[in-house]
């Protein structure tokens, strides 16, 4: 396994993070407590979750996932790894967290208490504001339009002071952001800097072959300030698996079962993961080890996200890391990427 530092910091990371938002959903205690091992075993380092999760979040399984991890961590296991989690973004929908969703002083606080508390810790090593305060571009939007009823004002540099404060009583290590825009990256890296606070250290957004719109924008903002991407849904939440072009999928797979969760569901990214299919079968890969491995070694890339329902997915998973994808394997991903650009942002 390959280790990376996270950001300006002298954490090493492992070039794969095993993500869990299905702990506490699709898997149990159990099998949480099982991925976890596994991905240790196999020199996975690195853990992300958060307040929200699990996913699909709802009442009933509002911090399951933590709860999942912290009982993993009681058996001694603080020490392999190195944890991520995540406070709330405001929305109308999720209430049942907390009635002021939001980046507020008092939110953060509650927000973080709660998670050491479930997570069975002392600290998070990286602690990240999980997507904007105020209305832009993400989570599938392709483009900003600024809305007519647009009340935020800008707040960052309170928002910079608060993280910062939970660095300095040592419940968070470092700071991180995600879902975040070139604008919103630089304006965090020019208050703190301004303000001699510490600065965040990576991103965490969407990033795969169905979705390269990072490079637009952010990737040279990563490169050149020194935050790089923690990638999430690498592989489209299974789509670029191929088991759903290949009829191989189990009836509860995830694209099956959340049929709300359409974010990768359209024509275009069916036929661009057709073409992606056949790219990897014709260099004998699996289409899922192709995908990642296209992650993991771009320049901008910290670590890739990848989360599995079952030990199997996550063994795949897992050794794509070892993957190096040839220059003509990537001429041909381009290939398509030209003809399909982003049918999933």
């Amino acid at each position: 396994m390959e280790y990376r530092k996270l950001g300006n910091t002298d954490i090493q990371v492992s070039a794969i993070c095993l993500g869990t938002m299905t702990f506490g959903e699709q898997n149990t205690e159990a099998e949480a407590h099982e991925q976890l091992d596994m991905a240790v075993d196999m020199g996975v380092n690195f853990v992300d979750t958060a307040e929200l999760y699990a996913v699909p979040s709802r009442k009933e399984n509002r911090g399951l996932t933590e709860k999942y991890i912290g009982s993993w961590i009681a058996k001694g296991n603080r020490d392999k790894i190195v944890l991520a989690t995540k406070v709330t973004g405001p929305s109308p929908n999720l209430g049942y967290i907390s009635d002021n969703l939001g980046f507020s002083r008092e939110r953060v606080q509650e927000a973080i208490e709660r998670s050491l508390k479930l997570l069975q810790t002392d600290y998070v090593d990286l602690y990240q504001l999980h997507w904007p305060e105020r209305k832009t571009n993400y989570f599938g939007q392709r483009g900003y339009r600024k809305p007519k009823d647009d009340q935020w004002t800008d707040n960052l540099q309170d928002v910079i002071a608060t993280m910062n404060e939970l660095v300095e009583s040592g419940k968070v290590r470092q700071w991180g952001i995600s879902n975040e825009t070139p604008w919103g990256t630089m304006k965090y890296m020019h208050y703190a800097t301004a303000a001699g606070k510490a600065l965040p250290v990576s991103v965490q957004n969407p990033y795969s072959l169905l979705n390269r719109t990072y490079e637009a924008g952010m990737a040279e903002v990563s490169i050149r300030e020194n935050i790089g991407l923690l990638a999430y849904s690498p592989m489209a939440f299974g789509l670029l698996s191929g088991k759903y072009h290949k009829n191989t999928e189990r009836k509860e797979a995830r694209l099956h079962r959340y049929k709300q969760m359409a974010r990768y569901s359209s024509d275009q990214s069916y036929e661009a993961v057709a073409k992606y299919l056949e790219i990897a079968e014709r260099h004998g890969m699996s289409l899922a080890q192709m995908s990642l491995a296209f992650v993991t070694q771009q320049q901008f890339m910290t670590s890739n996200i990848i989360g599995a329902t079952s030990l199997a997915q996550l063994e795949e998973n897992i050794g794509s890391a070892k993957i190096k994808l040839s220059d003509e394997v990537l001429t041909e991903i381009e290939a398509v990427h030209n003809l399909i650009p982003n049918p999933a942002p």
